[in-house]
């Protein structure tokens, strides 16, 4: 590898990428200081005056699960160094790095791992010919046929291969095909996550960075959704530039490359990681240095619009009437005649499979509890409920329960409007969807631990334990109800703006924004960092389509086809005890009901506990994914419940009452119920769709130390290193500013 990087990366050659880097992120850091100012007004102007979307009625995570492995087992990857293919012991951490370490041993003895990725860029292929394909299209004057001289070859039919448009390709195979969709499904998961690097709760930040990224393109003439938004700021820049150097380089250096096809197509992916890496490393720095400087001046912003706030709004409302008078006219015409007859095809297209997907959340939601709460009665009551609770509490974050819900939003499809509206693929709406719904499940799941945890402080019998977990699934059902309707009407008016927006920017271009800078003398020379006559343009621009696009989602609601409530049906502090309950320490089900005795120590684990049994119980606490052929009992021999209809509440009413009158005496009445059940909207069950096979992956070690704190990916980019033996080296968390693209160790 290095003497094909080297010979065509040459210092001349990497003086060339260096200046050309310079100048794409340098002209995009402009825009990210202007658009700095605005966030920061916005975001103030938000808080003073206290606008946003009613209040939610499930709780949330505080504290997110920690410390946890999402998923850990063998694979086989293929080392490009020697050509061959090696089993690696591999897990996957609570920050979705994918971790690969020698073997299993090499973990038990704390040997540090040979790579961890980070996989926010990737697709997921699961065939050789997906990714020839691919391959085939990334050198002009190429092409790689299925079946004729491969890159390399899989030794089994069921390959797994991470693939990047610009970075290093991973390929890995597993023995079965129910290993393949367990594999898949974990590292779908991965990807999901890490496309997701910007986190909602930067207010200013994220909205400066990704408004930078959109004018930056629109710039150049590029409209419409972009795929390679995803990762954190680095990454997303690192992708921009070489959105526009990728295609120089190639056209430049596929001429040069020598050998069979198949082989300078291997050498291509070489080149083009290494470059990668180059920008990397050079955006980090320019990036970094410019939010130095622009936090230091944002204390002296801050007075400025604290002290002037009503002025600023009072001069961008005057600027906002100008632009509004001028392009209203033209943008009534492009809305009522290309954007406002598409609006239904694109709501309808976007509402079938999400709403399918919430319905899914929801049944599966209820499934796990209706398991657990007969388990707690037929298998011993308080005593397992511990271990019952630990593993529900991480029901969100299990890769093959949720599956069945993500993939309700596969067979999103736009056909016929993807090309008019410039959409250049519907993943982001995907995705989007995809994330509210573990959210809206994780929300679900600590509302039902939380008024649980309540209960059990009553000391209920097993019998009174029944009915309160049955009371309570209602009662967290009814508010999920709510929130999932809220979040989807949200979700659907942000994608219909996401897509009707740059397609009315692109169509108003030509005789709207040669005449924009006109405008810049209305703003007060002392505003101008918060007010940005682009800005308001777009603002005024959106005020146009939104009145369709929030009639279009209110009829929706009104016809109830998707289960979605009315927006005058707001649910007030209806349950205002509730989130004082979220105001208490985390919950830690294994330290309070599960088993084992003795006083908790600092660390939460018994002093009377030796070394091996403190690594037993991180064990049992970390790994989310069980021995699903193992079961509960209530499983292995039992039907189902799903929640189909209201009837089906009654239903298991009375499965629950015949449980307990075989082993207790008749209760003096029946089933406590907080509503009746015919008074809750719920969401007709979608037909249920089946996980993927699940077979036993392998679990932590038992007997050896494990490593309490899982490698995350760390924001070195130096490709191969070497850690001296028996040490660990320095590993950071992954978040919002973390800057890694791939380390291999």
């Amino acid at each position: 590898m290095g003497d094909v990087v080297s010979t065509h990366l040459d210092d001349a050659r990497r003086q060339q990428i260096a200046e050309r880097t310079e100048k794409v992120v340098s002209e995009f850091l402009r825009f990210y200081e202007d658009q700095y100012g605005v966030a920061l007004f916005n975001s103030m102007r938000h808080e003073i005056e206290g606008t946003g979307p009613p209040q939610a009625q499930l709780l949330w995570r505080k504290v997110p699960l920690e410390e946890r492995v999402i998923f850990s087992g063998n694979l086989f990857q293929y080392q490009e160094d020697s050509k061959k293919w090696r089993n690696r012991f591999s897990l996957v951490p609570h920050n979705y790095g994918l971790v690969l370490y020698e073997n299993k041993v090499a973990y038990e003895r704390q040997v540090p791992p040979r790579a961890i990725i980070n996989s926010a860029g990737y697709k997921i292929l699961t065939s050789m010919d997906q990714y020839l394909e691919l391959v085939g299209n990334s050198l002009p004057g190429i092409t790689s046929k299925s079946g004729t001289a491969p890159i390399l070859k899989c030794p089994t039919q069921f390959p797994l291969i991470l693939w990047h448009p610009y970075a290093r390709h991973y390929y890995f195979c597993m023995m079965t095909e129910a290993e393949q969709d367990k594999w898949q499904a974990v590292l779908q998961d991965c990807v999901r996550h890490c496309n997701n690097g910007i986190p909602e709760d930067s207010k200013v930040e994220g909205p400066a960075f990704t408004d930078a990224i959109r004018m930056y393109r629109q710039s150049k003439e590029l409209y419409g959704t972009w795929e390679m938004l995803c990762g954190n700021k680095v990454q997303i820049l690192s992708n921009l530039v070489l959105e526009e150097l990728g295609p120089e380089l190639k056209a430049e250096l596929a001429p040069r490359l020598k050998g069979k096809p198949q082989e300078r197509q291997r050498q291509w992916i070489q080149i083009s990681d290494a470059v990668y890496r180059m920008v990397y490393e050079q955006a980090k720095a320019s990036f970094e240095a410019v939010l130095a400087k622009l936090q230091q001046a944002r204390p002296a912003m801050e007075a400025v619009i604290r002290t002037d706030m009503d002025q600023v709004i009072t001069s961008k409302e005057h600027l906002a009437s100008k632009i509004r008078a001028f392009i209203l006219p033209k943008a009534e015409v492009c809305v009522r005649n290309h954007v406002q007859p598409y609006i239904p095809s694109i709501l309808e297209a976007l509402m079938v499979p999400t709403s399918q997907g919430f319905t899914e959340v929801r049944d599966v939601f209820f499934k796990e509890v209706t398991d657990m709460n007969l388990n707690v009665i037929n298998e011993g009551g308080i005593d397992k409920l511990g271990e019952y609770m630990e593993k529900l509490s991480q029901l969100a974050y299990h890769p093959l329960k949720m599956h069945s819900c993500y993939e309700k939003m596969e067979p999103l499809r736009l056909d016929g409007l993807q090309q008019r509206f410039d959409v250049s693929s519907t993943a982001v709406f995907k995705q989007r969807a995809q994330i509210h719904m573990r959210e809206q499940m994780d929300n679900a799941v600590y509302t039902f631990e939380t008024l649980l945890h309540q209960e059990l402080g009553k000391g209920p019998t097993k019998e009174e334990l029944c009915k309160a977990i049955q009371r309570i699934l209602e009662r967290v059902l009814k508010k999920y109800d709510y929130d999932s309707s809220t979040v989807r009407k949200k979700f659907f008016r942000e994608a219909l703006l996401q897509i009707a927006i740059p397609f009315l920017l692109k169509k108003l271009a030509p005789t709207c924004k040669s005449e924009l800078p006109r405008f810049q003398e209305l703003i007060f020379e002392d505003f101008a960092r918060f007010i940005l006559v682009e800005n308001t343009y777009e603002e005024v621009v959106l005020q146009t389509v939104l009145k369709d696009i929030l009639q279009a989602v209110k009829e929706a609601a009104v016809q109830r086809k998707h289960n979605l409530y009315r927006d005058s049906m707001v649910m007030h502090n209806s349950d205002p005890n509730l989130h004082l309950l979220a105001e208490g320490a985390p919950i830690d089900w294994g330290e309070e009901y599960g088993d084992g005795g003795g006083s908790p120590g600092a660390d939460g684990i018994p002093d009377s506990a030796t070394l091996s049994e403190k690594r037993r119980r991180a064990k049992q606490v970390v790994s989310v994914v069980q021995d699903e052929e193992a079961g509960l009992p209530f499983e292995a021999g039992s039907e189902p419940v799903t929640p189909a209809s209201p009837d089906s509440v009654t239903e298991l009413r009375g499965l629950l009452a015949r449980d307990l009158q075989a082993e207790s005496p008749p209760p003096a009445s029946p089933l406590p119920n907080g509503a009746p059940a015919q008074e809750s909207p719920q969401p007709t069950a979608a037909p249920e769709a089946s996980s993927p096979p699940p077979s036993p992956p392998d679990h932590l070690p038992t007997g050896k130390a494990v490593d309490s704190d899982p490698p995350k990916p760390s924001d070195r980019e130096t490709g191969e290193q070497v850690a001296s033996p028996g040490s660990r080296p320095p590993i950071h968390t992954t978040t919002e500013d973390s800057t890694v693209v791939q380390t291999e160790f």
